[in-house]
């Protein structure tokens, strides 16, 4: 079994398949030339671009954390949204909806 296989079945692990597509994708063969020094079928490689393609399209998710008011009050906006970065962004009650889309638009691209 090669060292980028896993498991019983012999499938390739998510990280050895982005290496692979990566390592294609920096050799700047052609599909055919790879996947012949490989010992692997063109149809494989395709699947395991498209797999890795849509993996990084998918949206992901960003850890929330809840947090009373420092003073105990009521806060004066009605969402606040922290970025990594120290960033933040403080809605109040009244915000449409594509102001909205925006900030969030812009908060997935930070």
């Amino acid at each position: 079994m090669s060292t980028e296989q896993s498991g019983v079945n012999g499938r390739r692990s998510r990280a050895a398949v982005e290496a692979l597509v990566s390592e294609y994708e920096a050799s700047g063969l052609s599909r055919k030339a790879f996947c012949a020094r490989r010992g692997l079928a063109v149809a494989t490689l395709d699947k395991y671009r498209i797999r890795v393609r849509q993996a990084a399209a998918a949206p992901r998710l960003l850890a929330v954390d809840v947090r009373p008011a420092v003073d105990g009050k009521a806060a004066t906006s009605l969402l606040a949204l922290v970025l990594g970065n120290g960033r933040r962004i403080e809605i109040g009650d009244r915000i449409d909806a594509i102001l909205l889309a925006e900030l969030i638009g812009i908060a997935e691209r930070a």
